[in-house]
């Protein structure tokens, strides 16, 4: 039996965690999270949300040295819970990273043609009012052929190119941040809230979970670490990823902030985070560089979301939690091949929906994070950790039920419309046929090692 290449090692886990974590989405709805919360709103809102995903992420790094599994957190509740739950689990999962590949290839047309307004042109047609463009679908579906076959060749090269993105984001974003601490004033932070302190660090609260989400996705490659990677290091990846994203978006935040009045952001406009940029430096090189940066992280969110959600679709099938095809290993590359080659026709095919379909349907991601947080935490504590484990599980517990519940509940501000409720149904009907292909009379051979929780 091949297995997946074991090559990984902790910069890669970093780069993993923080490329599914960060995208574009900060360039896009940047001023939607200042209006909730206003600067200080919004720092102390992320600042709220990173430290209580603390002791979750405490959580994954001792299940993923217990169960160094593929499938994540439906390998963690098989463990514990019926198979109809582990699968639901790990569907929920892939949703919400395999759906974010369509939205990154979108984006790429959008960013591109934010600065080469020509390719604005050939609509195709238009869903909900937006437009599909030939061109945007064509960078599209061009970018996804790239990032598919680097990913079919093998865990190097893909890992390569999502440290070389990561750290390239990295320096850019610190370019353009320090391009804009010359031309701001303090003065344009106030006011600091944009209602009540508290709603407003709840608001922006809301949407951490889906700007945040990605430490979790160590899990997936767990079994590709090199020979010789130490366990703890699975943690360390994780709290990396945290503190990162934390840090990340107090910067982009207090430049945002800095640069112009945050009320004078103009939601109308494409992207009115480049546009205060342009604004306060009166040139447009920023605009270019911002851009360029947002192009970056897309590469390294698009890569690493193909990473991720191909290894979960490969283990789930390897576990006959749906069609054993996936399971798929190629003998020279040691990649999980078919279930890369699915997620890349998958992603093609979800391009032509359009931005006006996809993004109810990103909402419903975001809960679907909290969902398998919330898996994970409850096999957690199945396990019988220590007491310290004990709390961390049961306070993970709490922390994601409130946050799947304010997406549901009708009274509170950001719950779901019909449009989410509408996506989240087709996506459970889609998860019905998928786990009938499963075989039948099937007895799984394990092949790894675990060790007990409690170490």
């Amino acid at each position: 039996m091949t297995h997946l290449a074991r090559k990984l090692r902790l910069v890669d886990y970093f780069a993993l965690g923080f490329g599914v974590m960060v995208g574009t989405a900060w360039l896009v709805v940047m001023d939607d999270i200042l209006k909730r919360g206003g600067p200080l709103g919004a720092i102390l809102g992320f600042t709220l949300g990173a430290l209580i995903l603390l002791p979750i992420g405490y959580v994954y790094g001792q299940l993923v040295k217990a169960i160094p599994d593929a499938a994540g957190e439906a390998a963690y509740v098989a463990r514990f819970f019926p198979p109809v739950v582990s699968f639901a689990t790990g569907w929920m999962m892939f949703f919400s990273y395999s759906l974010t590949c369509p939205f990154e290839a979108l984006a790429a047309g959008r960013i591109t043609g934010y600065l080469v307004p020509s390719l604005n042109s050939h609509e195709l047609y238009r869903i909900g009012g937006y437009p599909v463009y030939l061109p945007h679908v064509a960078l599209g579906l061009a970018l996804t052929v790239v990032l598919t076959w680097l990913n079919y060749r093998g865990i190097q090269a893909s890992a390569r190119l999502s440290k070389t993105a990561t750290f390239t984001f990295l320096t850019l974003v610190l370019i353009f941040a320090l391009a804009g601490a010359r031309h701001g004033s303090v003065s344009n932070f106030f006011p600091l809230f944009s209602h009540s302190p508290l709603l407003s660090i709840l608001l922006v609260w809301q949407v951490v979970p889906w700007l945040v989400s990605g430490f979790e996705s160590v899990g997936k490659c767990a079994e590709e670490a090199s020979p010789g990677f130490a366990d703890r290091n699975f943690s360390v990846a994780i709290l990396l990823t945290i503190f990162s994203g934390l840090i990340f978006f107090w910067v982009v935040i207090g430049s945002v902030s800095f640069v112009a009045p945050w009320q004078s952001l103009n939601s109308n406009l494409q992207f009115p985070t480049a546009v205060a940029f342009e604004r306060a430096l009166h040139a447009h090189w920023i605009v270019v560089l911002i851009m360029g940066s947002a192009l970056v992280a897309l590469v390294q969110a698009f890569n690493a979301n193909i990473i991720t959600s191909s290894r979960l679709l490969y283990a789930m099938s390897r576990h006959n939690l749906l069609n054993p095809i996936m399971s798929g290993v190629h003998p020279r590359n040691q990649t999980p091949s078919i279930a890369i080659i699915a997620v890349g026709l998958a992603t093609a095919a979800t391009i032509f929906m359009g931005e006006a379909l996809l993004v109810p349907i990103l909402e419903v991601g975001a809960i679907s994070a909290a969902v398998g947080w919330m898996a994970a935490c409850a096999s957690y504590y199945r396990m019988k950790p220590d007491r310290f484990g004990r709390a961390a599980a049961i306070f993970g517990l709490f922390v994601t039920s409130a946050m799947v519940l304010v997406k549901l509940l009708p009274w509170i501000p950001g719950h779901f419309t019909w449009h989410e409720w509408l996506a989240l149904a087709i996506w459970a009907a889609l998860g019905i046929a998928a786990r009938a292909s499963r075989e039948r009379n099937f007895q799984e051979q394990p092949d790894l090692e675990t060790a007990d929780a409690a170490n």
